[in-house]
């Protein structure tokens, strides 16, 4: 696949098999079928955004994995237990990881991992909702911060910043064999992507500290500008850690959701994710 340079001289090439998401911003881009038909092969999450350059939509191949039939199978038999189980399995891995970001900031979080420690089956105490007060209280040493979607910047990046993460856990899904609509905890009637919401949810705090980067090297995160949109696309290339083993969060993600197959086939009854 090539890509024009500014300049328009150049092409860059890129092999459309080491390609994970596009993001389609500009209304002016216009894209063949054909090329639609490599992205889905390829299993390539493509993005397209809004007027106001928010990641808005996604397109995903409707055939991801040879065994997919199978695969629904398991997903669709899974038991309410298992999914209980499987969600205080990620409830504790995000609290984890939020309160180690916190302390890389030099953030006090022995009660996030005291909770961590406390979750139970289905995170019937809503631990999460504890972890997550305490944590946007902290995270950008602002006691007023409060996520929300249409809240006040640097909401906006994160709202970036999940959307792009979302699109990353859905590819990976798919490519696992397995559909995002089912969740085991989100159930929104009106929700395509209930399974990759819950998946994702360990994986936020990965989007948060490019943020915090983002926040302690730019003047003004009103916007959206460009120059901040490069920072967090560099979410699917990081590092991260999975049981001692580095890779691209890319990479990573396909191996939490090959875990999370597993759990449902009956082979496994432990999610990988990634410590922080």
């Amino acid at each position: 696949m090539k890509f024009p340079t500014k300049a328009e001289k150049n092409p860059i090439s890129i092999p459309i098999e080491d390609i994970g998401v596009v993001i389609l911003e500009h209304a002016q881009i216009t894209i063949t079928n054909g090329l639609l038909d490599k992205f889905t092969t390829h299993n390539v999450a493509l993005v397209n955004c809004n007027q106001k350059h928010m990641p808005v939509g996604l397109l995903m191949s409707l055939e991801g994995h040879t065994e997919q039939s199978e695969r629904f199978k398991h997903q669709i038999k899974s038991s309410q237990p298992l999914k209980k189980n499987l969600w205080q399995q990620t409830i504790i891995a995000k609290i984890k990881n939020q309160a180690y970001l916190l302390m890389e900031q030099g953030i006090v979080s022995d009660k996030m991992l005291y909770w961590a420690q406390k979750v139970t089956s289905g995170d019937a105490k809503n631990h999460e909702a504890r972890a997550a007060a305490y944590y946007w209280s902290r995270l950008f040493y602002d006691a007023d911060f409060k996520r929300d979607q249409y809240g006040s910047p640097p909401n906006n990046l994160l709202n970036y910043g999940y959307a792009i993460l979302r699109g990353i856990i859905a590819r990976s899904l798919i490519g696992s064999g397995l559909l995002p609509t089912l969740g085991i905890h989100h159930r929104n009637k009106y929700n395509a992507y209930c399974l990759a919401d819950d998946i994702m949810e360990p994986y936020r705090p990965f989007v948060d500290r490019i943020v915090l980067e983002v926040i302690n090297s730019s003047n003004d995160i009103y916007y959206l500008t460009p120059t901040i949109k490069k920072e967090l696309l560099k979410l699917a290339g990081i590092d991260i850690l999975i049981n001692g083993k580095k890779s691209p969060l890319l990479v990573g993600v396909s191996r939490t959701t090959n875990s999370l197959y597993e759990c449902f086939s009956g082979v496994s009854r432990k999610i990988i994710y990634p410590t922080l």
